[in-house]
């Protein structure tokens, strides 16, 4: 008798810490209030602006080719899909100093800081031209360094890299391996940089409201964290607090049963 009471001591601690464990379902799940819908894109303008320590990749085209290669020799153009890395590659191409200019050849310092990739493309390709360096030039700009990070409850924290200068919140969660079961999908922290300061914005995933937001569309530099839920906090609280209790009985009934068997 005294053996099994010891059993059935075991079982029911092994249920309630299963009970204690269990996650609400409705919190787990996104946009869980959403059947079918039609939603408009947002209205803001996506095209970032170019800031101190972008890296740029210029390549210059005109009707004579070999006179265009000087002006392509710090430029890289090899662009993939979206890719997640912890480590940073070495890449080539214009940097954009403190001071807000890249040194171009045979031009100098040209201002690119605060302007468009067109209006910088634009300005290029009339220096260009009017100082009779290239017969009808062409130029093509793209970011080397366009990255975001997504760091906290999810299955692989990471710093993406989006070659297409383009992507979502939702994107980027799905590069990251998707949020873990003890994220809180209600209060995601959006930390971005915009004109020198920081920014911070909370968003909803189990709202539709997010894909209205003008921070559906994620930016360079744009930092994800996503926060633990209370059940994680509290269930790693508890396990601080009652494990060493609770190995020691488990260790004291074991020894009991022992010496019952004999």
């Amino acid at each position: 008798m005294k053996l099994r009471n010891a059993f059935a001591y075991i079982l029911a601690a092994i249920f309630i810490s299963q009970l204690a464990s269990c996650t609400n379902t409705k919190n787990a799940i996104y946009f869980s209030n959403i059947s079918e819908a039609e939603f408009n894109a947002s209205s803001e303008n996506l095209e970032p602006v170019i800031q101190n320590n972008d890296l740029l990749s210029i390549s210059v085209t005109s009707l004579n080719p070999e006179a265009s290669q000087i002006f392509n020799v710090n430029s890289s153009t090899d662009f993939r899909g979206a890719t997640a890395s912890s480590t940073v590659a070495p890449a080539t191409g214009y940097l954009v100093d403190q001071s807000g200019y890249i040194q171009f050849p045979l031009i100098g310092n040209i201002k690119a800081q605060g302007l468009t990739k067109k209006a910088l493309k634009e300005n290029i390709e009339k220096e260009l031209a009017s100082r009779r360096l290239l017969l009808e030039p062409s130029v093509d700009i793209r970011y080397l360094n366009y990255k975001v990070s997504i760091l906290g409850e999810v299955a692989r924290p990471s710093v993406l890299t989006v070659p297409n200068e383009k992507i979502t919140l939702l994107e980027a969660v799905g590069l990251a391996g998707d949020l873990t079961i003890y994220a809180n999908r209600h209060n995601v922290l959006l930390i971005r940089e915009e004109e020198g300061k920081k920014k911070l914005i909370r968003l909803d995933l189990t709202s539709d409201d997010l894909f209205t937001s003008p921070y559906y569309h994620l930016k360079s530099n744009d930092i994800i964290y996503v926060e633990p839920n209370k059940n994680k906090i509290a269930a790693s609280g508890a396990a601080r607090q009652w494990l060493p209790l609770v190995l020691s009985s488990l260790t004291l009934v074991v020894v009991s049963i022992d010496r019952l068997a004999r």
